[in-house]
């Protein structure tokens, strides 16, 4: 048998390309596509980073102009606390100014009235009728008399107000208008007044006070214990302790009492010779009566001690200030005078 032939394969059909199986051409594309991304991507990349440097620079620069603006703001207070300053002392400086001319205002015021014054005065000096010199002298003696007057009622000074009147006198003398012969004689009247005073009556007082404490004699009183030896022993014994005596008019007996008293009635006298000398009359006139009592109580009573309590009555009795009624009367007759011509 022969072997039958194998059938020859069928002739394969013209094949064709499968378009869903991927085929190499598409490889360039895709590296394309990435470089472009990446272009991209490097492009986004430093567009960012150029915005945030601007960014950095734009704030940069807005600090910049917010402390350049603090700065100036500082700058600016300071040069308006100086304006304040200034304007404060050119307000005290006006102020000062304005009270400088007031004060020269018032001086100018002060001026002008001086000279109007002085004018006046000369005016009147270079009037014939008013007789220049006269009234030099006129406005003398008022002067002298005025001094006269308050030196008798302030001070008490009885001899440089009749010095002050003997002057007055004698620059009235110097004017000869029959029109002042009744303010001489009433001048006269005024110093006969004052002449007939003799002694100021508080330095009569104090020479008097003087003259009665040096005077004083107070005779030594025994102690009738002493003058009595025979006494009883008990009165010996206590009247050391006890001594009974009346209650009007006791007598210091004791050396230590009558120390006491002594000292008393000298510190009375000095008491009544200060209010003297600055015209008290009370304190003068009470400082005497108790030197009274301290006299009674260092002597018992006799002819010396009434005479003694005599003096010091009449030493409380004499007055201490000086009294002329007719003191002031020529000045003010005098500047009637003045006034009515």
């Amino acid at each position: 048998m022969s072997a039958s032939p194998e059938p020859s394969a069928p002739a394969s059909p013209t094949t064709r390309p499968d378009p869903d199986v991927s085929s190499p051409a598409p490889t360039p594309r895709r590296s394309s596509s990435a470089w472009l991304w990446l272009l991209l991507l490097a492009l986004l990349a430093g567009g960012g980073w150029y915005a945030w440097k601007q960014w950095q620079l734009v704030e940069a620069r807005d600090r910049a102009a917010v402390a350049d603006a603090d700065l100036r703001l500082d700058a600016l207070d300071e040069r308006i606390n100086a304006l304040r300053n200034d304007q404060r002392s050119q307000n005290r400086r006006l102020q000062q100014a304005d009270t400088t001319n007031r004060v020269l205002r018032d001086e100018l015021h002060g001026i002008g009235t001086r000279a109007s014054l002085i004018e006046d005065s000369v005016s009147k000096l270079a009037d014939p009728d008013r007789h220049g010199a006269q009234a030099l002298r006129l406005d003398e003696t008022e002067l002298l008399l005025t001094l006269g007057q308050q030196r008798l009622q302030i001070g008490g000074d009885l001899a440089g107000a009749r010095r002050a009147y003997a002057l007055a006198g004698g620059v009235l003398d110097g004017i000869d208008d029959p029109a002042y012969l009744s303010l001489r004689q009433t001048l006269m009247q005024e110093r006969a007044a004052l002449d007939a005073l003799g002694i100021d009556p508080r330095v009569r007082a104090m020479a008097q006070l003087d003259a009665f404490a040096r005077g004083l004699s107070l005779a030594p009183v025994r102690d009738p214990l002493e003058t009595a030896p025979r006494a009883p022993w008990w009165q010996r014994a206590f009247g050391n302790i006890v001594d009974v005596q009346p209650s009007d008019g006791a007598v210091a007996l004791r050396p230590a009492d009558r120390a006491a008293a002594l000292a008393g009635l000298q510190l009375e006298i000095s008491l009544a010779r200060a209010a003297a000398e600055r015209r008290d009359d009370a304190g003068y006139r009470s400082a005497l009566t108790r030197a009274d009592g301290w006299l009674q109580r260092l002597a018992p009573a006799s002819a010396a001690q009434a005479r003694q309590r005599e003096a010091l009555k009449s030493l409380a009795a004499q007055p201490l200030s000086l009294s002329v009624p007719t003191l002031g009367s020529t000045l003010q007759q005098l500047r009637q005078l003045r006034t009515t011509r």
